[in-house]
């Protein structure tokens, strides 16, 4: 069987605003039953995602799901104004 991949890269205004996508996003893990694997990864102030699957309808699911929590996480980031250049509470 063929297997299907899509491969995005999404553009954000900042590389702090990025790696914040980027850290909230990656913690969703698809589901070992599911037969598809997502890749993430952060660039400067690209993501970049890569969904495959061997079933065209797992991995439109799967691409589904990303933007849904891809709108949640770039509204709230507009919500809440612009990030702090670094993350140094630690």
């Amino acid at each position: 069987m063929n297997t299907l991949s899509v491969n995005l890269s999404i553009p954000f205004p900042s590389k702090r605003e990025a790696e914040i996508a980027y850290e909230v996003l990656r913690v969703d893990k698809e589901p070992s039953r599911g037969s598809v694997i997502k890749n993430l990864t952060v660039d400067n102030n690209l993501v970049h995602i890569s969904i495959s699957g061997t079933e065209a309808r797992k991995v439109r699911v799967a691409l589904t799901s990303f933007f849904d929590n891809l709108i949640l996480v770039t509204e709230t980031m507009q919500q809440f104004g612009p990030s702090a250049p670094s993350y140094d509470y630690y």
